[in-house]
């Protein structure tokens, strides 16, 4: 962690801003550009400040690098982008993508990604991502110059091995029940959190209209006026400061999502152990139909039904000369088969030991982040009934003076 890149570079999306141009269809469209700024942190010690670059992203662009950065290293639990559109909304949100409210929330989610994977230990030294960073023109064609589109594996093909595989390592099969039960508590959770919003935020509109109330009542009152409209005003304060509790509720939705996503980045790791396992399965199982094969050629024995076996016995068998160059052809591919069973099985150990030590940190940094958010969302919760009890409790002083 010594060498991560986000202890030697300040990395910030500073601001959003509306675009509209013409996409690859040659059709108009509105977008939103995001500007990235970054400064090297080393010449800051010596009392000098490093100048700052910048360069402007579109949300695309985001995608692009983190779909390059999950086939580069399909060990690796990618840190997920803020959402595209808005979920989980409550009646005061708008769920268009350019609302202002909502841009700013993403720009905060989308530098909290650049910063998840400068922090990381494997992630931060890729040079496709320094230049992503540092790299305006011509980053794409960079991209897609390394052909990590061509290693990406398919779905269908993802799934068949999911169904297809004989000897699941449990470890992750109990990982991907994990996370698809993290996710659905998760989902539940912002469920809930968005209904108390809801109420939260009609609770302190009431108080606005108490603030109303008591102020056209002082205005007929002589002995009383003072009181309620001195309770009024307590009232219009309480009933405006929820604009700013609501902000840090969003913030804390957010904290949550971003969980909610890491749980498909659990899954796609899971996905890709099952392809090779599913690789390496098939591969054995070649490698024991070619040697069966070959023993059946050598000793004239057929083992199991076939039909090049009924072919034979319809129209005579093979001349010697030619069972011996299928057994030669036979065992050349026996012995590149085994080979590449080998390196299969290599591959597969290294990719258990590299993936799990990647979950183990993924873990760590998740028990810490929730631990905190749902602290954080604690307090926040206290804080605001003992405003509403402050509010009630100097209105109730109010009423007695009257």
């Amino acid at each position: 962690m010594e060498d991560c890149l986000a202890k030697k570079m300040e990395i910030t999306v500073s601001e959003a801003e509306k675009r509209t141009g013409r996409n690859a269809m040659n059709m108009q469209e509105t977008y939103t550009a995001y500007l990235i700024e970054t400064r090297a942190v080393e010449s800051q010690g010596e009392g000098q400040c490093a100048p700052m670059d910048s360069l402007w992203r579109r949300y695309s662009e985001f995608e692009l690098l983190r779909n390059y950065l999950s086939v580069t290293y399909p060990h690796i639990v990618v840190p997920p982008l803020p959402e595209k559109r808005a979920d989980f909304v409550w009646h005061k949100l708008s769920a268009d993508n350019m609302d202002p409210d909502f841009v700013e929330r993403r720009r905060i989610g989308l530098e909290n990604f650049l910063l998840r994977v400068a922090s990381h230990p494997v992630l931060c030294q890729d040079k496709i991502f320094y230049s992503f960073l540092t790299q305006e023109g011509g980053w794409k064609e960079v991209v897609n110059e390394t052909g990590f589109q061509l290693k990406a594996d398919s779905r269908l093909k993802a799934l068949n091995a999911t169904f297809r595989v004989k000897n699941p390592d449990k470890r992750f099969t109990e990982l991907k029940h994990y996370s698809d039960e993290l996710q659905s508590v998760i989902s539940h959770l912002l469920r809930v959190r968005a209904r108390v919003a809801d109420r939260l935020y009609g609770v302190y509109k009431v108080h606005g209209n108490y603030g109303r109330v008591f102020s056209e009542w002082s205005a007929i009152e002589k002995e009383m006026g003072d009181g309620l409209q001195s309770a009024g005003h307590h009232m219009d304060v309480y009933a405006a400061s929820i604009d700013d509790i609501l902000e840090e509720e969003e913030h804390y939705a957010d904290q949550l999502k971003e969980y909610l996503f890491y749980a498909e980045a659990l899954r796609a790791v899971c996905r890709k152990h099952e392809l090779m396992q599913y690789d390496l399965e098939m591969a054995a199982q070649d490698l024991t139909s070619k040697k069966q094969q070959c023993e059946e050629l050598a000793t004239g024995t057929v083992r199991t039904f076939s039909l090049k076996g009924m072919t034979s016995k319809l129209f005579g068998q093979e001349t010697p000369e030619q069972r011996e160059a299928k057994i030669k052809a036979l065992e050349e591919q026996i012995q590149e088969g085994e080979e590449q069973l080998k390196s299969k099985n290599l591959e597969g150990r290294d990719f258990v030991k590299s993936a799990w030590a990647d979950i183990e940190r993924f873990k760590e940094q998740k028990n810490h982040d929730l631990k905190e958010a749902l602290i954080s969302y604690a307090v926040m919760q206290i804080s605001m009934c003992k405003k509403g009890i402050q509010v009630w409790t100097n209105a109730k002083e109010c009423f007695s003076k009257m």
